[in-house]
């Protein structure tokens, strides 16, 4: 069965609820902005409709402030720009492009409903700038007017979202952390059960996705009960140590490559029985205490294991090398009670986002991978298509101009973060061209004739209520949801309607020519090269790993983990254009990861000594380590990390504060590090040069 049959033949019931919601929300704007008798009611209907995409109460409300804002700004801008350059228009357009620039840019580098502020500020002050050049005298009462009328939009949208079916953005977070658990858990298993590379990746992929949206969808707690703000933290907490048990796992499964490693050790046991934990969350429920149990009973006895191994070990051997073997196990147990421990806090994150008054947790917010050369290029784009638009709406005084303008703002900073762009653009296009002959009928055939509110709203949502049933599927969201937006253009509600054709045919050739300047700019100016945004990924890991001592402990957790998580997502898609013979994209963004997490475990460890040699020695290593995974990403091996290691060890050598164990441990996680450089460094195809990492390196050296 097609898509588009399981969305309409017979519908789901929550496609009914949403299509309902959305289409009441929609008729009381309409009616509000018709009895308050605004100049474009319309402009509350698509207020309505676009914050009714994701019907959850706190996210319509924390959507619907954004658009206050944004909208607020883009009046003061363009009143500021009217006020400047009213009587030179081709300066005031010149000035709300680069308005229009900025606007996108920072919505680019913003994550969320900040977002959709951003580009509401660059259509705001594009409408009141074009109204005002042809009535400069009617500045004001333009901008309180497009001001009045997304308020009404967005305040009807929040009632009706509040009131009919709310869907509350706990239920939502709730799912959303069983999703990133259940997928966690799998890629565990697998992890520990060796599994084969393709399906370790594929597993942690499909948990990347949930997690990079928890953090910031949970935001939008806070407007729905006292308790939001423990889920806020709850879900930072998850999404941290969820990143750290990714890590680990990478670390635990390099640890069972030491050939020093007994056959017989009693930590392979216990590897088995954690894969077997794991597994059985994963397909269970998330909620009880009996998984959780059966995951402190597993860390009790890894803890009593590391405490046999500890009480064999003779008094000489507190101040000599211990035995190889048992440091091999020693290290692979430590690791595996981190993973344990993970797991466990993972547990208390999802229970205190289901109860958050139950748990005391605390979580800082992640920091977002942002590129900012991608959003400046965002920003030429959309200055680019606006610029263009203006310029023959100057030349040639076009009424229908102004539509396009307004498509190619909005449309040209709303698909700029899309993966497919073009294709999104292309998908909005077909919609657009579905409604002109829905809105010919509905809007004009049948309307012309009609008389009162009633007819009015019976012919007019007729068709909204069909688009925003097929756009609650979301494979279908683009296409429908530009039937609806086309639909409500195209019509133009109100109280003093024209149903004269030239002007349906002047609205209509606008937004196609808005949307086809949209794809045409994506198309010209597609973005970053494959090739160079893999480059930017590395060097911002790089950059990050450098800068990893800098900060305190927990801000430089927070910072690292929430851009790994974009920058893993970013290089797991890369990796799926390549070959599947030389996809090592996304392992190697698991080694950076890797590697800030036990860059993080030594500042754990020694940020406390207080010891000027040895923060001397530690800064150095940062150092050695960063640049060492540039040049493995480049296929090529950095012999300063030995060096680095040496330094802090020797460093670390007579302090009376680290025992011979913990310095024989120190030593092992380093010794760790740089096999795990070597490997990635074998694996790569060495097809850029080191020097463009800015790195001075080596070959791999053989074996």
């Amino acid at each position: 069965m097609s898509t588009w049959r399981r969305a309409y033949l017979p519908p789901p019931a929550s496609a009914l609820r949403f299509a309902t919601k959305a289409t009441l929300a929609m008729l009381l704007a309409l009616y509000a902005a018709l009895w308050l008798d605004l100049e474009r009611p319309y402009w509350a209907l698509i207020s309505a409709a676009f914050l009714q995409l994701r019907p959850l109460s706190g996210m319509v409300i924390e959507k619907g402030l954004s658009q206050l804002a944004g909208t607020l700004a883009g009046c003061l801008a363009g009143i500021a720009i009217m006020a400047a350059f009213v009587q030179v228009p081709p300066a005031a357009l010149g000035a709300l492009t680069l308005w229009i620039m900025l606007c996108t840019y920072v919505s680019s580098l913003q994550s969320s409903n900040a977002a959709y502020g951003c580009i509401m500020a660059s259509v705001t002050a594009m409408l009141i700038v074009v109204i005002a050049a042809t009535a400069p005298q009617a500045l004001f009462s333009v901008a309180v007017e497009r001001l009045t009328e997304l308020s009404l939009g967005a305040l009807c949208a929040t009632l009706v979202s509040a009131l009919l079916w709310p869907v509350r953005v706990r239920d939502h977070l709730i799912d959303q952390a069983d999703t990133v658990l259940t997928q966690a858990f799998t890629h565990a298993a697998q992890r520990l059960g060796d599994a084969d590379p393709a399906t370790l990746q594929a597993s942690l992929t499909a948990g990347l996705m949930p997690l990079t949206e928890l953090e910031p969808d949970s935001r939008a707690a806070r407007y729905e009960d006292p308790d939001g703000s423990g889920r806020i933290r709850a879900s930072r907490l998850l999404t941290h140590r969820t990143l750290r048990l990714m890590a680990t796992l990478h670390a635990l499964q390099q640890l069972r490559r030491d050939d020093r490693l007994p056959d017989e050790a009693a930590c392979h046991t216990l590897l088995g029985e954690a894969a077997e934990q794991f597994a059985a969350l994963a397909e269970g429920p998330l909620s009880g205490e009996a998984g959780r149990a059966r995951l402190q009973a597993l860390r009790h006895r890894v803890l009593s294991a590391l405490e046999a191994l500890e009480a064999t070990e003779t008094e000489e051997t507190e101040v000599s090398l211990p035995p190889p073997g048992d440091l091999a196990q020693q290290r692979l147990l430590i690791g595996l009670r981190e993973a344990l421990g993970h797991a466990l806090v993972m547990l208390d994150a999802r229970a205190a986002i289901a109860t958050p008054g139950g748990q005391r947790l605390h979580g800082c917010a992640p920091a977002r991978h942002r590129d900012r050369l991608s959003a400046l290029l965002n920003a030429l784009r959309a200055g680019g298509a606006f610029a263009l638009l203006a310029g023959f709406w100057l030349a040639t005084g076009w009424e229908g101009a102004m539509g396009a303008m307004m498509i190619a703002t909005l449309l040209s900073a709303l698909f700029a973060g899309f993966e497919r762009p073009v294709g999104a653009s292309v998908l909005y296009l077909q919609g657009l061209l579905a409604a002109i002959p829905s809105a010919l009928l509905f809007g004009h055939v049948l309307l012309a004739p009609a008389n009162g509110f009633p007819l009015l709203a019976l012919l007019l949502l007729t068709p909204l209520f069909l688009g925003l049933l097929g756009a609650a599927e979301p494979r279908l969201m683009g296409p429908c949801l530009a039937f609806v937006i086309g639909n409500i253009i195209l019509i133009m509600p109100g109280n003093a309607m024209s149903f004269a054709v030239d002007d349906f045919v002047n609205r209509a050739l606008g937004m196609i020519i808005g949307v086809t300047t949209v794809v045409m700019g994506f198309r010209l100016l597609p973005g970053l090269p494959t090739a160079r945004r893999r480059r930017r990924l590395i060097r911002a890991t790089v950059h990050d790993l450098r800068r990893l001592y800098r900060r305190p402990l927990h801000q430089a957790e927070a910072r690292f983990s929430g851009a790994m998580a974009d920058r893993l997502l970013d290089l797991a898609r890369h990796d799926e254009d390549l070959p599947e013979a030389q996809r090592h994209l996304f392992a190697l963004g698991l080694t950076g990861l890797d590697l800030g997490y036990a860059g993080l475990l030594l500042r754990r460890r020694l940020d406390g000594l207080a010891d000027p040699a040895v923060d001397a020695a530690k800064r150095r290593l940062f150092a050695a380590l960063a640049t060492a995974y540039a040049a493995s990403a480049a296929g090529h091996r950095d012999s300063r990390l030995a060096a680095a290691s040496r330094a802090l060890l020797d460093a670390l050598a007579d302090h009376p504060r680290v025992s011979p164990r913990e310095r024989h441990l120190l030593a092992g996680l380093l010794r760790r590090l740089d096999l795990a450089l070597a490997e990635t460094a074998s694996r790569h195809p060495a097809a850029d040069p080191a020097p463009r990492l800015g790195v001075v390196s080596e070959r791999p050296e053989s074996g």
